[in-house]
């Protein structure tokens, strides 16, 4: 007779418990089930089957010939639903994978990270991100030494060949100097004024961004003072406080300095800043790393992330 109708796991591996054991009461125990909702399943199996697969003896039970047939198949079919419980076990763990963000300057610029999150989230539900804040020595805010899967970092990058970004702002680099500086009363600065100035310099490990911060490009191969060396926000407004030197910032982080003392004036002859998310290239396939920078590549598009 064809069997048509679907046998559950579960009655499989009833069945084969009492096939191993050859006994009902420890076959029981070793499913954590009682003994007469055991042998009421087999009772079932063998009614939907139509044979007899154990025989009840005075010495315990015993398999039938259907029982020996069924039993090598009983246990090719549990081995298989095993091995499928576990990739779908691992496949669950992937989407609920945690995706670790780095960031050396909070991103506000209007609600750009809780915008990108939601978008985020919405497409992988089970993904946990954790933020983190890595100092100004490393431009990379984590990636280079693997700290960080995804980074909001500024460009230009060391060995920017190891690394794909997404653009998420580009703004105009603006001077930040003390309300006290003769500067202060323009509106405007010619970067050609500010070129014999002290400058605030990020520190040496910051290599390639270091240099675009100190404007070197503009500088015409005249190499710049350096009035201190800044590695945080706090650090950067009390140097400037103190006199210490002017520096360049993004229009989107002046608010972080422009507390009282300091002010923020746009120069003229300098290129603006870009501000990116960031990821080493060899992930750059990974289901989680792809879906922030897709939600990001779609916030800034969709001018979420407009200052």
């Amino acid at each position: 007779m064809a069997m048509t109708t679907d046998v559950h796991v579960r009655d499989l591996r009833y069945f084969l418990a009492v096939a191993e054991e050859l006994h009902f009461t420890r076959a029981a125990e070793r499913l954590y089930v009682s003994q007469p909702a055991l042998s009421k399943q087999i009772r079932a199996l063998e009614r939907q089957l139509g044979v007899e697969l154990l025989r009840r003896d005075p010495r315990g039970v015993l398999l039938t010939e259907a029982g020996e047939a069924l039993l090598p198949h009983a246990r090719q079919v549990l081995a298989a639903w095993a091995a499928a419980d576990a990739a779908m076990a691992t496949a669950r763990a992937a989407g609920r994978g945690t995706l670790v963000v780095g960031m050396s300057t909070s991103p506000g610029r209007g609600g750009l990270l809780p915008a990108i999150r939601s978008r985020f989230t919405a497409a992988h539900p089970q993904a946990v991100v954790r933020l983190r804040q890595m100092g100004w020595q490393d431009p990379t805010a984590g990636l280079a030494d693997g700290d960080t899967e995804v980074a909001f970092v500024w460009l230009p990058l060391p060995d920017e060949e190891r690394y794909g970004w997404t653009v998420v702002a580009e703004e105009p680099r603006l001077v930040a100097l003390p309300d006290s500086h003769p500067l202060a009363a323009r509106t405007e600065v010619d970067f050609a004024d500010l070129a014999d100035e002290p400058f605030l310099a990020l520190p040496t490990s910051a290599g390639p961004l270091r240099d675009f911060w100190l404007a070197l490009d503009e500088r015409a191969g005249r190499p710049p003072r350096v009035g201190a060396e800044i590695a945080g926000t706090e650090e950067t407004y009390e140097a400037l406080v103190a006199g210490l030197g002017i520096c360049l910032v993004a229009a989107g982080n002046a608010p972080l300095i422009t507390l009282g003392g300091v002010v923020t004036r746009p120069v003229r002859g300098i290129g603006p800043s870009r501000y990116a998310l960031a990821w080493r290239k060899e992930d750059g396939g990974r289901p989680l790393v792809r879906g922030y920078a897709e939600a990001c590549r779609w916030v800034a598009e969709a001018g979420a992330g407009a200052v």
